[in-house]
């Protein structure tokens, strides 16, 4: 582990490092079904539909609707995507370019600024940026040489955090019943 990795997160996962996988489908109600039947992973947190506000893509200004939810399987969090609307966005690129699939690793940064700067030192771009519905930002890396997909970064405030840890121990407790919960009660 590098020294960037030192701190931990209160559910386990070390700061800056990869707390999240995303992946951007078609139908978000089916794709929570097979992730749990096929790979165990629940409950699932929904958030949406909702509409991002103040957002940029590809540094102009955009509001695109989504549904997304996300569980836990062990430490890492498992995102589903779904976009409601054709507005250009980081989800119809991959969607146009490949498919629906695999979208992004995310990193949970408690200096997103700072995050931003070390990975536009390496060559990637900013493609997107907005405020998550709960207040903390988010930010899509493209460019990133040798990884697939993008690299999210997530303001991990302690409101953010707290959220977090409530869907961890969720997971930790789930008896598979309630798949599907809103976010609001985590």
């Amino acid at each position: 582990m590098s020294l960037r990795n030192a701190q931990t997160l209160l559910y386990g996962q070390p700061v800056n490092g990869i707390t999240q996988v995303g992946y951007v489908v078609e139908n978000i109600d089916e794709a929570m079904r097979s992730f749990t039947t096929q790979l165990g992973v629940g409950p699932w947190f929904l958030s949406g539909p909702f509409e991002t506000t103040g957002a940029e893509y590809r540094r102009k200004p955009t509001n695109i609707r989504l549904k997304l939810a996300v569980a836990f399987s062990g430490h890492m969090q498992v995102e589903v995507i779904q976009q409601l609307d054709d507005q250009p966005s980081v989800y119809r690129e991959l969607i146009e370019r490949s498919g629906y699939g695999f979208h992004h690793f995310a990193l949970a940064t408690k200096d997103i600024d700072a995050e931003i700067a070390r990975l536009q030192e390496g060559g990637a771009a900013i493609a997107f940026k907005a405020r998550s519905p709960r207040g903390p930002r988010v930010t899509y890396m493209d460019g990133v040489n040798g990884l697939p997909g993008m690299i999210e970064l997530i303001e991990m405030t302690p409101r953010q955090e707290e959220l977090y840890v409530l869907m961890y121990a969720a997971a930790l407790a789930w008896d598979g019943s309630d798949l599907v919960r809103p976010a609001e009660r985590a």
